[in-house]
């Protein structure tokens, strides 16, 4: 499997690609200068001294592309070029990026500049025509209404759960309902906070669960503060999406049914399509009756396929339900038997270094 490039790696490079730009320069500006006639040794090695630097600055300059701020539609796909391993799923579903932007009107390409530079080409593929419904833009045009206030999580992290867990590598679906609205919190993954913030009281039930299915699970130290991102599972398969992708800070559902509901609904159809595609299932963890209602939706589709999906309701981990059921549940061990059942890699839950949770 290629290397995946994270969201929140693609808008960081910005700054350090413009450093290493002027480091570049520098190095070009600031010939070796020899004062006398160098003998052949001392010449040879003023060669392979300035050789070396000329390669050093190179090298450094090529690990980091610069993002414009502003792109036009050209730029745009330079940007976000489909890598090999997705170009076959592109033509699955008939999908070519520049003849999309092509037919999209301006406003619809200044509504969707967020979709166009941040959702994963292997979801942008199956959803593009999802992001020009009215229901979609009608959203967009509320997003755009809310530009004065303070969001969450920030824009360039709204869609990072496409870029931690691409479309193939789904192994689990764990269903959360809205993002964290206080700072410093949510990024983008259901359940998961930014460092050095501690675990939200559900996620503290999450790892309690974990270490009772599986003794060997290290709790994350917390105490003193940190141990709630959740980003290393994410890059393990298990997608961990929120039915509304933003909330305003302070606010909690804030930003409901404004038609994130409806997308995110799409993105599990779609989620569900393609591996049944692949005849290669997954497992969907429904916690509490917001999710279970979701997944009702798709009992038609996953009807069809039993033995290609295991879903695993329980309640909810909250503080306020966690004691009815979901400690017991055993969702996590009963998730890699069934990954291991049908010759399926199983997930690590572990996140601490060197715990390794299978």
């Amino acid at each position: 499997m290629s290397k995946r490039v994270l969201i929140t790696d693609f808008f960081n490079n910005q700054g350090a690609a413009k450093n290493l730009k002027k480091k570049k320069v520098t190095a070009k500006s600031e010939p070796v200068v020899v004062k006398k006639s160098p003998s052949s040794k001392e010449n040879t090695d003023v060669k392979k001294e300035t050789t070396k630097e000329k390669a050093k600055v190179e090298i450094e300059t090529e690990k980091v592309e610069p993002v414009k701020e502003e792109v036009g539609v050209e730029e745009v796909v330079e940007q976000a070029k489909p890598t090999s391993n997705y170009s076959d799923l592109c033509k699955q579903y008939n999908f070519n990026k520049l003849d999309w932007l092509k037919s999209l009107t301006p406003e619809q390409r200044e509504l969707l500049q967020l979709e166009i530079n941040t959702l994963h080409i292997s979801w942008l593929a199956p959803l593009h025509k999802e992001l020009t419904k009215p229901y979609f833009l009608k959203l967009k045009q509320f997003l755009k209404s809310q530009s004065g206030k303070t969001i969450f999580p920030p824009a360039n992290q709204i869609y990072s759960w496409s870029h931690y867990t691409p479309l193939p590598d789904i192994k689990c679906l764990i269903l959360g309902q809205d993002p964290y609205h206080n700072f410093n919190q949510a990024h983008g993954l259901a359940f998961s906070v930014l460092e050095p913030t501690r675990p939200p009281p559900s996620l503290v039930n999450i790892y309690k669960t974990l270490a009772i299915d599986f003794p060997q699970f290290k709790t994350p130290d917390y105490k003193a503060g940190g141990g709630g991102n959740l980003s290393q599972w994410a890059k393990r398969g298990v997608l961990l999406l929120n039915a509304c992708l933003s909330v305003e800070a302070h606010k909690a559902n804030s930003h409901a049914n404004q038609g994130w509901e409806m997308f995110t609904e799409q993105v599990i159809k779609v989620a569900i399509d393609h591996h049944i595609k692949q005849n290669q299932g997954f497992v969907i963890m429904a916690w509490g009756s917001p999710a279970q209602k979701r997944v009702i939706k798709y009992n038609q589709q996953l009807s069809r396929h039993p033995d290609e999906f295991l879903v695993l309701k329980t309640v909810h981990p909250s503080p306020l339900s966690a004691h009815r059921g979901f400690f017991d549940s055993k969702v996590f061990k009963n998730c890699n038997e069934w990954l291991d059942k049908h010759n399926l890699q199983r997930i690590d839950w572990g996140l601490v270094e060197g715990n390794i949770v299978v």
